[in-house]
């Protein structure tokens, strides 16, 4: 059974692993801090909403409404011949939208993830030492590692969900928008099935495994989110560029790419809880 230690002794640790009590009681409190913090969820909500629902919606209906004129011949053609080829077999009325609902907007599901787990990661540790809280969490007796998971788990949760449940709006969007001139659904495939339910995890997983170390080390949110912007600012530029060449890819390949970022970021999350310790979060408090 888990005991408090009293403030000042040596905490027992958890060993039940992420499964145990301890992390699943840090999670949810961290999870009900969250929903408390209008400074964190409203950014949390409101621009998945405007990327997967909002944004689409608008350019899914100006495609719509261009899909009959002669502008869509002129944009396919200045694409590359990697990314035209498949449009152009389509139906000419079918063209235009299937490029922008089914590819073009493929960037908007790897920055929601990334975005997602970067500002629930700067809360991390930063957010307890503004609410002055950090203290009662440091006397918990969890191990430093269990700490480390349960903060990760805080992130990682809600990203996936926000994305997920992003995806399924964007779904029901996207062919509502297209129906009646696609014939069949524009989303899902295999391979948007494959950015989705492997690629984005482990895109929000490498955001993690650098914006939970960054918030250990600061003293405020701000400062978290400052600092960590200058490391995930790059990804989100990768993910932009990336994310619709993994559309052009066929499954296998785009499979191995996800595991490559698999494999970087549970290298950054094992590093970084093998590296963590209480006593560095305390010093910099």
């Amino acid at each position: 059974m888990t005991t408090i230690s009293a403030p000042g002794t040596e905490a027992t640790p958890s060993r039940r692993g992420p499964g145990s009590v301890a992390i699943r009681a840090i999670v949810a409190r961290d999870l009900r801090a969250v929903r408390r913090s209008k400074a964190v969820v409203i950014p949390m909500l409101t621009v998945p909403v405007l990327l997967m629902v909002i944004l689409p919606l608008v350019v899914g209906y100006a495609a719509r409404r261009a899909s009959r004129t002669g502008a869509r011949i002129e944009f396919l053609d200045s694409l590359p011949s990697q990314l035209s080829d498949p449009i152009s077999t389509l139906p000419p009325e079918e063209q235009l939208l299937t490029l922008v609902l089914g590819f073009l907007l493929a960037p908007l599901f790897l920055i929601v993830p990334l975005m997602v787990s970067a500002v629930l990661a700067a809360d991390a540790f930063a957010g307890e030492k503004e609410r002055r809280t950090m203290e009662t969490l440091l006397h918990l007796p969890v191990a430093d590692r269990d700490l480390f998971i349960a903060k990760f788990l805080t992130g990682f949760l809600p990203a996936i969900t926000v994305s997920w449940v992003g995806f399924a709006m964007f779904t029901v969007v996207a062919n509502a928008v297209s129906w009646g001139i696609v014939d069949g659904l524009v989303v899902p495939n295999a391979l948007w099935l494959v950015v989705i339910f492997w690629v984005a995890p482990a895109v929000a997983t490498l955001g993690l495994g650098i914006m939970v170390r960054v918030s250990a080390r600061c003293r405020t949110t701000q400062e978290a989110n400052q600092l960590g912007g200058a490391v995930i600012l790059p990804l989100v530029f990768v993910a932009v560029g990336q994310s619709t060449g993994l559309l052009l890819v066929d499954v296998p390949l785009a499979m191995a790419i996800g595991g490559v970022i698999w494999i970087i970021a549970l290298t950054l999350v094992v590093r970084g809880a093998r590296r963590f310790t209480r006593d560095r979060v305390a010093g910099n408090s």
